[in-house]
């Protein structure tokens, strides 16, 4: 394994390991996310420059559209649940309670 290909996978390990850990605040939450996004773009960039195939160019930018999506409804659960329930704690959030 390449340095560069341990540097990405370790950054989404550490990603998806703060996700599941450190599950306090949502914007915690968010920003595991955004960094496990952040590591995939940068590991799917590379790996359509290293093919030179033209086919594989359009994948990073799709996946950077998603990723800011997935940001945006985010910081809005978040500005909604600040809103509702004065906090972001996770633990404050009953999914059984509408």
């Amino acid at each position: 394994m390449t340095p560069v290909h341990f540097s990405f996978s370790s950054a989404f390990i550490l990603g998806l390991m703060g996700l599941a850990f450190h599950r306090t605040h949502l914007l915690s939450a968010l920003l595991c996310l955004e960094g496990m996004m952040l590591s995939l773009f940068t590991a799917l960039s590379l790996w359509s420059l290293q093919l030179e195939a033209i086919a594989y160019s359009a994948a990073p930018l799709l996946l950077l559209a998603f990723s800011a999506c997935e940001a945006s409804a985010g910081l809005a659960l978040l500005v909604a649940t600040a809103r509702t329930h004065g906090t972001d704690h996770l633990q404050s959030l009953n999914l059984l309670q509408c």
